[in-house]
């Protein structure tokens, strides 16, 4: 199904950028885990009560009672959404549209190498990437936690949420990969591919900030991903999840439908 040495090679492509990303993962959760005290508790929730509206278009709400809520409260919001989705945004475009840009689509497919494959074999570095980093940031949360506050994590609650936050990092890869396939110029790839995801999230932001904006939250897709009913085991996040995951899928198999049926003037 797919080609190895092309799928070596991209892999290795992305381990530059997987290691930036690992890093900036690395510093915001160790810093958010290692702020679950009483006084900084106190002191987010005076933010929380001064700059209500600020603090809860970025996902940070006040209240947690467990660790697994506190991370929630304020990774899940922000920073675990908005750092993979760039990296699937770099990552998605750079696999199918920069080569068709550049012109140097055509050594790929000078081997004897069907369109489906190098289709297919792109989609997977991408995914693989998305996996890598999700696995990494879980494990980066389950060291720095039990080293700082031990037996306080519920790992099964843990693992729920990130294949939750999973299902939604696969979707946004898809429509970055989608755009890619359909686009011969980056910018257009770029435009659409980074485009709609980064206007769904400020929606997803602005429903967060009160009455009025909620409306927003029905054009979005950070809708779906509800990390603490995933916990609770409430249905409508479980169905959220679950049409993230088949909605990635579709998207995917259009990717690779539209690469193959693509123009490539060669």
């Amino acid at each position: 199904m797919i080609n190895i040495t092309l799928y070596k090679r991209e892999i290795k492509n992305s381990i530059k950028i997987l290691i930036i990303f690992a890093a900036i993962l690395t510093m915001y959760i160790s810093i958010i885990i290692s702020m679950y005290n009483p006084e900084m508790m106190e002191l987010l929730e005076n933010f929380n009560e001064t700059m209500p509206e600020i603090m809860a278009a970025v996902g940070m709400n006040a209240g947690a009672t467990s660790l697994l809520g506190f991370m929630i409260n304020y990774l899940y919001g922000f920073i675990l959404l908005v750092f993979p989705m760039i990296f699937s945004i770099l990552r998605g475009n750079g696999l199918i549209a920069k080569y068709v840009d550049k012109g140097s689509i055509v050594t790929l497919l000078a081997a004897p190498i069907k369109r489906s494959k190098v289709a297919i074999t792109q989609m997977c570095v991408l995914i693989t990437g998305i996996i890598i980093l999700l696995i990494y940031a879980t494990g980066i949360e389950l060291v720095v936690a039990n080293a700082s506050f031990p037996k306080e994590l519920i790992v099964s609650d843990l693992i729920k949420v990130n294949i939750a936050l999973l299902c939604i990092h696969l979707f946004i890869g898809s429509a970055c990969y989608l755009a890619s396939c359909l686009f011969s110029e980056t910018k257009y790839s770029i435009g659409f591919g980074a485009g709609i995801p980064a206007l769904m999230f400020i929606l997803y932001m602005l429903s967060n900030t009160g009455e009025k904006a909620e409306v927003a939250k029905y054009f979005t897709i950070f809708t779906l991903f509800d990390a603490s009913g995933i916990v609770a085991g409430d249905g409508s996040a479980i169905m959220g999840m679950l049409a993230l995951g088949i909605g990635s899928i579709v998207l995917y198999a259009l990717g690779v439908i539209a690469f193959c049926k693509k123009d490539l003037h060669i």
